[in-house]
């Protein structure tokens, strides 16, 4: 009786269990696992997990190690002893960084020494502020110096009013040291001002050190030209993207073979992310979107041989390869994810085509879980193409229910839909509260080949419109969608999607939520700090009247165009320091609902960027996104 009674209790507590699902508290306390490289012993992978803490508003991180095929992790304080330094020079007697100069007098101070509590600042041209940041007349500056304690430290763009590492998200992969410790490499867009803002023309410079004097390495292209690594034999290879002001261009890898400049993806239908040489030097590996997922391809280079250029699919499955941490024999260090994981890093054995995990950092909050289930779908759109479309479902789903559906708009517009993880748009999370997520790889996605990736640029408010209510016309045939409970959300160019779908959805929607999204494309023009994009992708300026392509982007495709025919309820979140998708846009959005009478939230977080990223506002915004979904559908 009592073992009945034991294995029971038991099934019971096991079934509990399986029922708790993720939520808002649970996701923000998984550990962030960030690839850090293989050691200098080549014998283990060292990594670093950083981990919020909502009650103190803040992160902290711990540095471990894990053996390269696999075992048990051990906690390190110091990765210095571990990891070799990339900064520092091959032979060991230069160290290369960087600091922040001041060039350019910007504040009132600055230039009436005797009005020093003046706020006041003063520019001549634009790249006066850039994604959440007031330029100040400083500048990211790359320095070198001898690798001793006391040495003074040489600026290798000395009085030069450009930036490297690039802003805002450049770090020290902008800077490499040539094999023989005798140049630097660096990247910087050596523009200023209006200048600046209106062009994605990025270059690679080669600093000498013995005459102090800097070659351009590739003026000959006009687009960006980015992430410079030597292969193992010392050619120069890096990205590029052709066509300046097209931020979201093909990228290629380049080779620099004995002057030769070799483009080794140039016949293959796709765009990189990143890359990576294999010891060896025979071949570049390299990560790349296709069909909804990223993945693992591997190009061969062939030198000046006759041998053709192939790129090959290396991995496949329903997961994101999202980083090429390094390599082991036979083996390749990567970071992974899928919508029901928080990165890790894995191994994957090129001869077996087998996988090993190396991390389980929240094993132990994902074994509790009852997890979402993923489904591909595709569908016809209204040009006869074939569409993916994610379909992410409730965990325990059962078909004979109704569910609430949420249409999924991706930011970018340009970025891939694939199995990613966010900690702010989780579709795991969606699912965990009840809701069906579409997520469809409309026009615009890398993945499914380069003209439909450049199909959305020019036309915002065309065909990627009628692949979002193809999409979620296709999965409301479902018995289980509730067609009168159907939900629009997304960010960026989603929050875009969400205002412009709400004046032609013909009632199919009840309730939108946008984020930081575009609401009138003229005003957005005006006050944009990167004003290439808007050039490019909106096809020219709002005072162009003779621009058609522009024009239909500042009327037809403007969602302020459109607001007489909003008859649904809208939430909008809306960063202050958000200058790509500035403050006015979520003011202008919310004031036109509140004044035609539509029910409407307008939810301000005064610090943030176009991300939410301090803990407790993070909280504070899934609380409020499932607050209005349960208010409103």
């Amino acid at each position: 009786m009592k073992k009945i009674l034991l294995t029971t209790l038991t099934m019971m507590s096991l079934s509990a269990i399986s029922q708790n699902v993720m939520t808002p508290e649970k996701l923000w306390k998984l550990g962030r696992v960030s690839a850090l490289g293989i050691s200098t012993d080549t014998k283990n992978v060292v990594y670093k997990v950083t981990i919020p803490s909502v009650e103190e508003n803040k992160s902290s991180s711990k540095f471990y190690t894990v053996p390269v095929n696999g075992g048990k992790s051990t906690e390190i304080t110091d990765t210095k002893t571990v990891l070799k330094d990339k900064n520092n020079s091959p032979d060991g007697h230069f160290i290369v960084y960087n600091e922040e100069v001041k060039i350019n007098n910007i504040n009132g101070k600055d230039f009436y020494p005797d009005l020093e509590k003046s706020d006041v600042q003063i520019y001549d041209g634009l790249d006066y502020r850039h994604w959440d940041t007031w330029n100040e007349g400083k500048f990211n500056h790359v320095f070198y110096k001898e690798n001793k304690e006391g040495a003074t430290g040489i600026d290798l763009l000395k009085g030069e009013a450009f930036h490297s590492p690039q802003k805002p998200f450049g770090g020290d992969e902008d800077y490499i040291w040539s094999p023989d410790s005798k140049s630097i490499l660096y990247v910087a867009k050596k523009k200023t001002g209006t200048q600046y803002a209106i062009s994605t023309d990025t270059n690679i410079y080669e600093y000498n050190l013995a005459t102090g004097k800097t070659i351009n390495r590739t003026e000959a292209n006009t687009g960006y030209d980015v992430a410079p690594q030597f292969s193992p034999s010392g050619n120069l290879t890096w990205l590029q993207m052709k066509r300046d002001g097209y931020e979201a261009d093909k990228n290629d890898i380049i080779v620099d073979y004995k002057g030769i400049k070799m483009n080794l993806t140039a016949n293959w239908d796709g765009t990189v992310d990143s890359f990576s040489w294999s010891p060896d030097g025979s071949k570049i590996y390299f990560i790349a979107a296709v069909d909804g997922t990223k993945q693992l391809f591997q190009v061969n280079f062939p030198g000046m041989t006759r041998i053709a250029i192939m790129v090959q699919q290396v991995t496949k499955g329903d997961f994101d390869v999202n980083e090429i941490v390094g390599f082991s024999g036979n083996t390749v260090i990567v970071t992974r994810a899928d919508m029901n994981h928080a990165s890790e890093i894995f191994s994957y054995d090129f001869n077996k085509k087998s996988w090993k995990q190396l991390t389980n950092v929240n094993a132990a909050t994902y074994d509790s879980l009852a997890l979402s289930k993923t489904e591909r779908r595709y569908v016809t759109t209204t040009d006869g193409k074939k569409m993916l479309v994610w379909v992410i479902l409730p965990p325990n789903f059962d078909a004979t229910k109704k569910y609430p559906t949420l249409l999924y708009c991706q930011g970018g517009p340009q970025s891939a839909l694939t199995q990613f993880y966010s900690f702010r748009w989780n579709f795991q999370l969606m699912a965990a509260n009840g809701y069906i997520v579409v997520a469809p790889n409309r026009r615009g996605m890398p993945g499914h080949g380069v003209e439909w990736n450049e199909q959305i640029s020019k036309d915002w408010g065309g065909q990627v419109m009628d692949d979002y209510l193809s999409a979620i016309d296709d999965v409301s045939t479902e018995s289980y969608v509730d067609k009168s409970r159907l939900g629009c959300v997304g960010a960026s160019y989603g929050g875009y999607s969400a205002f412009y779908l709400a004046g032609i959805h013909n009632n199919r929607f009840k309730t939108f939520i946008a984020h930081d999204g575009v609401f009138n494309t003229q005003s957005m023009f005006g006050t944009t700090e990167e004003v290439f994009f808007n050039n490019w992708d909106f096809g020219g300026a709002y005072w162009e009247k003779d621009n058609a392509v522009a024009q239909k982007t500042y009327t037809t495709f403007n969602p302020a165009s459109l607001v007489e025919k909003w008859n649904a309820p809208i939430l909008i979140f809306q960063g202050g320091k958000d200058f790509r998708v500035p403050i006015g846009q979520g003011q202008e959005a919310f004031q036109a609902a509140q004044l035609r009478g539509i029910k409407s939230r307008f939810i301000y977080f005064p610090e943030e960027n176009h991300w939410v990223l301090k803990p407790q506002n993070a909280q504070v915004w899934q609380k409020e996104f499932f607050k209005w979904l349960k208010e409103t559908l």
